[in-house]
């Protein structure tokens, strides 16, 4: 089980409890569906696998299984991305980052959140609830004969996944604040 890495933050009465329990409840909310979402992984295996036995062994092939591999692992990527920023498990190119004081990381991680994730996040959003609202509209179904009629669930995941993104985006904003406002010791990525 992969915890955050976030050391608590000593917080003076009634200034950084409620931050720090909002940022908590947003780690704990998408902690608890990437967990679910990386059950994803198995399913995955053996949906891949068993697409190779009806391909090797009985010559035959599935638009519908090749499909549900790549809902599956659509679900898996958009529903996890959140948790894994949030145990830093995102790649990041960090010349500077890694080696830098705690307090840079958080201003670094402060003006990321604040002007490239949230903002993409809302923009996302905003995009893609009406794409898949048309979609959910005409119960939007596979364009293959045989394929899933399911192309809306499949296109709701991304209004999903800018929620979720934009969520860990503002706790990761409000936990580098506490950061810069507090002792030096409270934020250590």
């Amino acid at each position: 089980m992969m915890m955050s890495q976030h050391m608590p933050v000593s917080e003076p009465p009634g200034t950084r409890g409620p931050l720090n329990r909002i940022a908590d409840g947003i780690d704990r909310l998408n902690a608890a569906v990437g967990r679910a979402a990386s059950w994803c992984c198995l399913v995955i295996v053996a949906v891949e696998f068993a697409a190779v036995v009806m391909r090797y062994a009985f010559g035959m092939g599935s638009i519908a299984v090749a499909e549900l591999a790549l809902y599956v692992q659509a679900a898996l990527v958009m529903l996890a991305a959140a948790w894994t920023l949030n145990i830093g498990g995102h790649v990041r190119v960090d010349v500077f980052y890694a080696h830098a004081a705690p307090r840079t990381r958080a201003l670094v991680d402060l003006c990321g959140a604040l002007l490239f994730l949230i903002p993409f996040a809302v923009a996302l959003g905003l995009v893609s609830v009406p794409y898949a609202a048309r979609s959910w509209s005409i119960f939007e179904r596979s364009r293959e004969t045989s394929g899933l009629p399911f192309v809306y669930l499949l296109k709701t995941l991304i209004p999903v996944f800018a929620l979720l993104i934009g969520l860990q985006g503002i706790a990761q904003a409000i936990r580098a604040a506490l950061a810069l406002t507090g002792p030096s010791a409270a934020f250590t990525r």
